[in-house]
């Protein structure tokens, strides 16, 4: 198999980046982020996309930053947190092993809060966030190997708690 040792799915605010990161460094491989790449391509932050030219187009953006990711990176990656929501895009993951970070709604509003960053939660998050998991717990169950909880669990924890669920060892 050919892309990606693990991708990291999960909601916003999960620490996909933040695990993924440590993954890395602990599998001595490169870690990359498709809402990075989003960014860096795009010039702007992500919220800003969304304002500017709405929804649908970033998850166009999104949906091309995934397709990329996937053919080109060897290491970890983490995909945005509504990446999932694409047909096409879960269709890609079927072959890699994929983990779904899950949080429950205090933690998620915790870690997110009112952050004008995460335009999907900027009006009322908890019931907004129960939305949204709502729409999408299942999608990410359908591509996980694995779910990782990372509820009252740091970083190195969750990023422990991957490796066990994959049968990795460190490098």
């Amino acid at each position: 198999m050919t892309g990606p040792q693990i991708v990291l799915v999960g909601p916003m605010g999960v620490g996909k980046s933040t695990v993924g990161a440590l993954l890395a460094e602990r599998l001595g491989t490169a870690f990359r982020d498709t809402d990075a790449d989003i960014v860096a391509a795009q010039g702007r932050e992500i919220a800003e996309i969304f304002v500017d030219e709405g929804e649908p187009r970033f998850r166009e953006l999104e949906r091309q930053a995934v397709r990329t990711a996937l053919a080109e990176h060897a290491g970890i990656l983490a995909l945005g947190g509504g990446a999932i929501l694409d047909d096409s895009s879960r269709a890609l993951l079927a072959p890699h092993p994929v983990v779904y970070l899950s949080m429950d709604v205090e933690e998620a509003v915790k870690r997110t809060g009112l952050n004008q960053a995460r335009p999907l939660l900027s009006v009322n998050p908890r019931k907004q966030w129960r939305e949204l998991m709502n729409a999408r717990r299942h999608l990410y169950a359908e591509v996980a190997r694995a779910v990782v909880a990372t509820d009252d669990r740091t970083p190195e924890e969750v990023a422990q708690a991957v490796l066990d669920a994959l049968e990795l060892k460190e490098a």
